[in-house]
């Protein structure tokens, strides 16, 4: 018999959940959560003989982070981080690893394909590209670490925000801006895409869903795609004017005018564009109720109980 399949949204609300109860619900004004210490103590607890026994960081050839067993049974387990990354990335990959063990930690001790745990690279990690189980693992992490029942509190899913509003989510939630954009996109009911690039080309994009479902996206997986010639990002000019944002007429990134943002991460060598659309008015509908996950968990568990079950 096939065992239960993993539920990496439903793990991380019932983390969560726990938080908000120990913590209180405006736990995030006091800072982010405590991943590294989060995932040892609750390893400790509901997995006494095979816990997470440390977080370390190491020199890791090709990848952002692993989680690793020891070779005899019971397995004790360890996150490692690769050196370098920032304190915002390396949270993400904590956070990462531990929903490895959380979701799939049997899998890979059993799997013949893992050779003493699992390893992960950038786009492992931070994109959740790759199996199934990587965007599973990203999912749990995002979940956790900026569960949208807090996100909404700080920002309206129709507010179309600059990288200063963006910059003081990714500080409240101990993330990096990257990690914060992408969330912000699962939430927001604005057409809105995010660019990374280098040299004028696109490494990958990310379109929210309501400019999916109008058929505004820039697709990088099977393409290369260049970037437009007056874009920041091929130009160089950084200018808080860029930060801000400019309009680009109809014809330079789609066939309607956008309102492009832009910065330059050198640590990383890419550009950071952000690209946000007027909505069509196909999708949405004024004062549309948003429930996020961590509601819906609540209230079946509130009928559930005045129900007697």
């Amino acid at each position: 018999m096939k065992g239960a399949l993993p539920q990496p949204l439903k793990e991380a609300n019932n983390l969560t959940m726990m938080l908000d109860t120990v913590l209180g619900l405006n736990r995030f004004e006091d800072g982010p959560v405590d991943v590294e210490r989060l995932a040892i103590e609750y390893s400790e607890k509901t997995a006494p003989a095979t816990p997470i026994r440390e977080v370390i960081d190491r020199d890791l050839s090709g990848c952002v982070g692993a989680l690793v067993y020891s070779d005899t049974p019971p397995r004790q387990w360890g996150i490692v981080c690769s050196t370098g990354q920032s304190p915002g990335r390396r949270n993400f990959t904590i956070a990462h690893e531990f929903g490895h063990y959380v979701l799939h930690r049997r899998m890979i001790e059993d799997g013949v394909e893992y050779d003493g745990g699992i390893y992960c690279d950038e786009g492992n990690v931070h994109r959740g590209e790759g199996p199934d189980i990587e965007r599973q693992a990203d999912q749990f992490a995002a979940n956790l670490l900026m569960p949208f029942n807090d996100f909404r509190k700080s920002l309206s899913a129709r507010a179309r925000p600059d990288f200063e509003i963006l910059g003081k989510l990714a500080t409240r939630y101990g993330v990096s801006l990257t990690a914060v954009i992408l969330r912000w996109l699962e939430f927001t009911q604005t057409r809105a895409l995010v660019v990374v690039s280098n040299e004028g080309f696109a490494h990958w994009a990310k379109a929210s869903e309501a400019a999916f479902k109008s058929g505004t996206y820039i697709a990088t997986r099977a393409t290369v795609y260049e970037l437009p010639s007056e874009a920041t990002a091929v130009t160089g000019d950084h200018s808080d004017e860029a930060k801000s944002g400019i309009l680009r007429s109809s014809g330079c990134w789609f066939n309607e005018p956008v309102l492009e943002m832009c910065i330059r991460s050198d640590r990383y060598d890419r550009e950071i564009t952000l690209l946000h659309l007027e909505d069509n008015g196909s999708h949405h509908h004024d004062e549309e109720p948003f429930e996020d996950t961590i509601d819906f968990f609540r209230r079946n568990d509130r009928n559930q109980r005045s129900d007697g079950t």
